[in-house]
């Protein structure tokens, strides 16, 4: 007995001759939405195992040159071609440009982010030739686009044109009625506000109802609070969880100001949760420094910081985010 507990004791000392002691493992990641589907989210198919993996890409230009150049160079890095492209465009601006045909060429399914204007003028019938005409371009594709028509509806910055909940439901499904009328039936529909919304609880009262929704969706960024994805996206997770419908993580980020290393433990803790919920079914990183958004709280690229990026390209190279 004596000779054990001096072997103990030794073994005790020499782990602590000078080395760091180990890092606590991490938690687990949070289980929540457990549904693997087979899901009717409508022309773009949810994969039955594994999930998308996509991007925003901020450009240096903003012509059409510089959007397909900078998706380029994003791709080589990560060695292989996204699943997914977001797009954005203001209500009035047009879907079907130069880099949008593109995309679609290569076989990319592209997710456009459509904002919206004031809703009550959009349920008087004000801008119902904008919304046919936009609509019938996105029938021209003639291949499945996702349409995550104003996104982040819930945030209070934009309560002044969303006026309320039901305004925003009222609006939404006026719009994809006119979609309707013109045959647009290529798009899946993405309703997407944000992580904050659910954790404040007024999210859902924005919801459109599952017959008008294929896809749901959230964005979620640690930017001014640092917290692991799965705290953040907790609530978001319970609620989606009982919708027969399957998730994409519209845009996520993590920010430059907490560091290189916690920045690639965050994205490695992040490729952890989206496997551990089988009904996350596509995942679309933020890839931008947001041009007006100052600090390092608000810019959320990858590229520039090897650590970090090396956590993202091993999630793009996983097989299970290849479906």
């Amino acid at each position: 007995m004596r000779r054990l507990v001096a072997l103990v004791a030794a073994l005790a000392l020499a782990g602590c001759g000078g080395t760091e002691p180990r890092p606590a493992p991490e938690p687990a990641p949070s289980v929540v939405a457990t549904d693997p589907g087979p899901f009717r989210s409508g022309p773009v198919a949810a994969p039955q195992r594994g999930a998308l993996v996509g991007a925003w890409v901020q450009p240096e230009s903003y012509r059409q040159a510089g959007r397909l150049v900078a998706m380029d160079d994003l791709q080589q890095r990560l060695g292989r071609r996204l699943d997914i492209v977001n797009t954005y465009r203001r209500f009035d601006q047009e879907f079907g440009t130069e880099s949008d045909e593109e995309f679609l060429r290569q076989g990319q399914t592209i997710m456009l982010s459509w904002a919206s204007g004031d809703t009550r003028s959009i349920t008087s019938g004000r801008h119902d030739a904008l919304i046919r005409a936009q609509a019938r371009r996105v029938r021209a594709a003639r291949v499945p686009i996702l349409l995550r028509f104003r996104w982040e509806m819930d945030r209070p910055n934009l309560r002044a044109t969303m006026w309320s909940a039901a305004d925003f439901v009222a609006a939404w499904r006026h719009v994809r009625q006119i979609f309707d009328e013109e045959r647009a039936r290529n798009a899946s529909w993405v309703w997407c506000p944000t992580a904050e919304g659910f954790a404040r609880g007024d999210a859902p009262d924005f919801y459109p109802g599952d017959d008008a929704v294929d896809w749901t969706c959230v964005d979620v960024y640690a930017a001014s609070d640092f917290r692991p994805l799965r705290e953040l996206m907790a609530p978001f997770l319970r609620w989606a969880a009982e919708r027969p419908k399957p998730i994409i993580v519209g845009e996520y980020g993590v920010a430059r100001e907490w560091g290189s290393a916690a920045r690639a433990a965050w994205l490695r803790d992040a490729a952890a949760l989206f496997k551990a919920n089988p009904q996350i079914k596509a995942v679309s990183y933020f890839e931008s420094d947001p041009e007006g958004n100052t600090g390092p709280k608000q810019q959320f690229r990858l590229a520039d910081d090897p650590s970090a990026f090396a956590e993202f390209r091993a999630m793009a190279q996983d097989r299970y985010f290849r479906p």
